[in-house]
């Protein structure tokens, strides 16, 4: 199958809902003429293959002396459009039996329903953007916080390319260098050149560390922040989970082991995302269902990038307590004193001697504490970085692979070096980063991957 196609697509752009307005977009060689035979100007005279580019026209879709919609038309010419081809916008009233009615008139004309993500795929492959920067679209439209927004516009104007392709000029000149001087020994001289090429990777590795620490700082901006709720029962996780949702959304009671499986839920405090998990009171207990649902809490710890171990502050520690504080050691954690509102037992010296975590006190019942918690949150987790959005962050598995892929090969290049291999060796392994990092930006990228990459997209994007 061809990768790209030739032929003019067409798709509804907005949402499939009754709106005030919806767009169908033409994208391809045949746009203009496809939607000169549906579109009825308000003046009689005017030709839209007449009109010049960005500009914006009034009139009606018909078809054949039916009229369907009262409408404007924006007209893009190639290359600057989006998808760098001759692009038509029909904005019509935003319902959804008439936004399928122009659509279907669109293909009767001569268009073809484009795939999902085909307009941004188009857009790729004619070298409007690279490859980071298209998913970086897709990652704009599917934000879910102020900072993931940001972040994926950073990367939409192109943070990523400039990286990785600055990265890749400096490899690609020493491979050049290794190659021209194995050609022209008499002129280009190999001498002492490993030493000033170790010099040289050490740079690469540094920079290849520093972008894949950012891809998870990455992964929590896009995803949000995998956050378990533990602690034994009826210290009030369920409570905890009710004023941060801003909803009942579990059940409270004052009987102990009412959570007996994860309860999730998604909510947003200073801008970050958190996948929030209430689990089941950690307690040794003979009932099946809930020993079930406290194995599961436990695993899920595991795999957390923030536990919130919520402990009763007006009751002692127990052996269950102890259990808990035994596996959250190696855990990002924050201790949240529940209860504050009552006579304090246990205090966060207490708690501190064992669990050297911070330690916040709220009353989930006052509903007091939360802005210290979300303050100690939003420091933990941005330290003041990513607001200013100077930071280049790698925001998918894919990349992220790539760029561990790039790493190794430098690891390659650096035992190579240090165990005295000939310079071609060198040359090997530094195509092969060169070739991995090409993968970020889709330089070098099978049609499958870049099918499959494009088809998770919505349609009309």
């Amino acid at each position: 199958m061809e990768l790209l196609k030739n032929d003019t697509i067409a798709a509804i752009s907005t949402a499939m809902t009754s709106a005030g307005i919806g767009i169908i977009r033409i994208s391809g060689e045949e746009s203009v003429e496809i939607a000169e035979k549906m579109f009825r100007p308000g003046k009689k005279d005017k030709k839209l293959s007449e009109q010049d580019a960005y500009t914006v026209h009034y009139g009606t879709i018909v078809d054949g002396e039916e009229i369907l919609d009262e409408v404007l038309v924006l007209l893009m010419r190639a290359p600057h459009s989006y998808t760098a081809e001759d692009t038509v916008e029909i904005h019509c009233h935003g319902g959804v039996y008439v936004m399928k009615r122009i659509l279907e008139l669109a293909v009767k004309s001569g268009a073809r329903p484009a795939e999902p993500g085909e307009f941004t795929k188009r857009a790729f492959l004619n070298g409007r953007m690279d490859l980071s920067q298209a998913e970086a679209v897709m990652d704009v439209i599917q934000s879910k916080n102020e900072y993931a927004l940001k972040n994926s516009v950073h990367q939409l104007k192109g943070s990523v390319m400039k990286k990785i392709r600055a990265l890749r000029e400096q490899v690609l000149y020493e491979i050049a260098y290794i190659e021209s001087a194995l050609d022209d020994p008499e002129h280009i001289s190999l001498e002492g050149y490993p030493q000033k090429l170790c010099v040289k990777v050490d740079n690469f590795l540094k920079e290849s560390e520093e972008l894949l620490t950012g891809a998870e700082e990455g992964r929590v901006l896009r995803e949000g922040i995998r956050t378990v709720i533990v602690g034994k029962p009826n210290v009030g996780k369920s409570s905890l989970l009710n004023v941060l949702a801003g909803d009942e959304r579990a059940i409270v009671t004052e009987i102990a082991g009412t959570t007996r499986d994860t309860l999730e839920e998604q909510i947003r405090i200073r801008g970050l995302t958190l996948n929030l998990v209430d689990t089941a009171g950690i307690r040794e207990t003979e009932d099946l269902v809930e020993q079930i649902g406290v194995n599961r809490a436990r695993m899920m710890v595991k795999d957390a990038d923030l536990v919130l171990y919520v402990v009763d502050s007006s009751a002692v520690l127990d052996e269950n307590d102890e259990e808990i504080i035994s596996f959250l050691q190696d855990q990002n954690v924050i201790v949240l004193l529940n209860k504050s509102d009552l006579p304090p037992v246990t205090d966060a010296d207490r708690i501190s001697n064992l669990l050297p975590k911070p330690v916040i006190s709220i009353s989930a019942k006052e509903e007091t504490g939360i802005e210290a918690f979300a303050d100690l949150l939003e420091n933990m987790f941005l330290d003041g970085k990513v607001q200013y959005n100077d930071e280049v962050y790698l925001t998918n598995a894919r990349q992220k692979a790539a760029m561990e892929e790039a790493k190794t090969s430098f690891e390659k290049v650096k035992e190579s070096i240090e165990l005295g291999m000939p310079e071609d060796f060198f040359s090997i392994d530094l195509t092969a980063a060169y070739e991995s990092l090409g993968q970020i930006l889709g330089e070098s990228m099978g049609e499958d991957l870049i099918n499959e990459i494009f088809s998770k997209f919505c349609m009309g994007k």
